[in-house]
């Protein structure tokens, strides 16, 4: 058994060039025991020779693709003490059969892989959590200094240094972990033995700005647990300053929706209540609507509008362009349809409530022109808070859902229109709702087509105004 020892954990450099040595002296794997300086030894290992193995019969040029060197760079970082082992063990493999490096559904590939994958998270995190304190410095030169504490998974400190160079470069800062410190002094980067905790600096003065800055970036209403706390997990709050403010700022946020749900069914349900008012302070509170990124983009929200108390409510997808400049629903070229369509079936549109599943306007830029890119599952599911209170404040006898992303946010599954037009279907209060396409998508059909979808259409809108008399 030869005993390979390396300088460090994380010596990927030391164990390229033993592991090259031993593969092309043909020394198998089983006859390979990796161990690093400093740490427990193994007793049944004899130490490899100071001259490289003797080359055999079968010695040649060694080949490796560069996939697999730079999956092995990463995966030497990962905490596994078997990690030297398996990558040799790949290394001898793929000299037989070089295919193994590419294939990542060999078990033994596949395993270094996912070490690969947890030592990039790691980095990842490192990078992302690192969090930098100024200290009072002895040195009489006059400046600053910082010092941030992180306690990694895995070997990775070393393989991050550059990374915190380049981005503060013109900083004085040292990391320290549990294992291993780093420091840098504006020109030369350093080593030195790894740190306690308490010898990081509690918070300074920079903090108070920052948690500044953070509460007014903050949006408590896009904020998903689940996903925050996979990316950034607890363990790495305490050593992040705006970590702190997060609880309060959601149960801020929480608290605010409950009180505004609260206000707005007390002023619907009160007995002599104006259903005009309560649906005025519902639309302020959706002006402000945070609970998806659409409103990122958007110029404003567009609310529904019409009599509070329609008997007939229309749900489209979203706004369009149009629309999303004007803050008002159903005024571009598909309303402009939309109405002549109400029209000829009978219905008149001053009686109808007109919304929209989203209302947010979703597009992409393409030059000056905003393409309509339609609203996801998440983002119709998202919005569907809204649409549910005003209806519940309208209470209409029917609701139409006009398009396939009208009628998911009514039943919050898919209802395919093709299948779901031309009849009634109970929702849950006990209204009745109908299908029918877009008139959008009217729009979009060639002109000898047109014709006849839209007769349909208008078939589809006389059914429904048969329904409220």
């Amino acid at each position: 058994m030869r005993a390979v020892t390396l300088a460090a954990p994380d010596d990927f450099e030391g164990w390229r060039s033993a592991a090259r040595a031993l593969a092309i002296a043909d020394i198998p794997p089983d006859r390979v025991a990796w161990q690093v300086a400093g740490e427990e030894q193994d007793l049944f290992a004899q130490a490899a020779d100071a001259a490289p193995p003797t080359a055999t019969a079968r010695s040649r040029a060694l080949t490796v693709p560069q996939q697999f060197i730079d999956l092995a760079r990463s995966a030497v970082c990962h905490r596994n003490p078997e990690r030297f082992a398996l990558l040799y063990t790949a290394l001898w493999r793929i000299q037989r059969d070089p295919g193994i490096a590419h294939d990542r559904a060999n078990p033994l590939m596949k395993q270094i892989d996912e070490l690969a994958k947890s030592v990039r998270r790691d980095s990842h995190k490192m990078r992302a959590f690192v969090r930098f304190r100024e200290i009072e410095d002895d040195d009489d030169d006059g400046q600053e200094r910082f010092v941030a504490w992180f306690e990694p998974e895995h070997h990775i400190v070393r393989s991050n240094a550059q990374f915190f160079v380049d981005r503060f470069a013109n900083m004085r800062w040292s990391i320290l972990t549990p294992e291993l410190s780093i420091h840098w002094d504006g020109s030369t980067l350093s080593e030195g033995p790894g740190a306690a905790k308490a010898d990081a600096p509690p918070d300074d003065a920079i903090e108070d700005v920052w948690k500044s800055y953070y509460k007014s970036i903050f949006n408590p209403a896009r904020v998903k647990i689940g996903a925050m706390t996979k990316e950034m997990p607890r363990k790495y709050w305490q050593n992040m300053p705006e970590t702190a403010l997060i609880p309060g700022l959601i149960a801020g946020a929480q608290a605010r929706e409950s009180g505004m749900i609260a206000t707005a069914r007390q002023v619907r349900l009160a007995p002599g209540s104006n259903r005009a008012a309560a649906w005025a302070a519902l639309r302020d509170e959706a002006l402000r609507c945070t609970r998806c990124p659409l409103h990122a983009c958007a110029t404003q929200t567009v609310f529904g509008e019409g009599p509070v108390d329609a008997q007939l409510v229309f749900v489209g997808e979203q706004p369009g362009d149009q629309e999303d400049l004007a803050g008002h629903p159903f005024v571009g070229p598909a309303g402009q349809l939309f109405d002549r369509a109400l029209a000829e079936a009978g219905i008149d549109c001053a009686t109808t409530y007109v919304t929209n599943a989203v209302k947010h306007f979703k597009f992409v830029a393409r030059g000056k022109r905003r393409i309509h890119q339609s609203p996801t599952v998440g983002e119709i599911d998202a919005c569907r808070w809204w649409l549910d209170e005003e209806r519940a404040l309208i209470a209409p006898h029917v609701t139409v859902a006009l398009g396939a992303s009208a009628a998911r946010a009514l039943f919050a599954r898919p209802m395919p229109v093709g299948e779901s037009r031309g009849r009634p279907h109970a929702l849950p209060d006990g209204s009745a709702a109908w299908i029918t396409v877009h008139p959008s998508y009217l729009l979009r059909l060639p002109d000898d087509e047109r014709a006849a979808a839209y007769a349909e259409f208008v078939d589809d809108l006389a059914m429904v105004a048969a329904q409220i008399g």
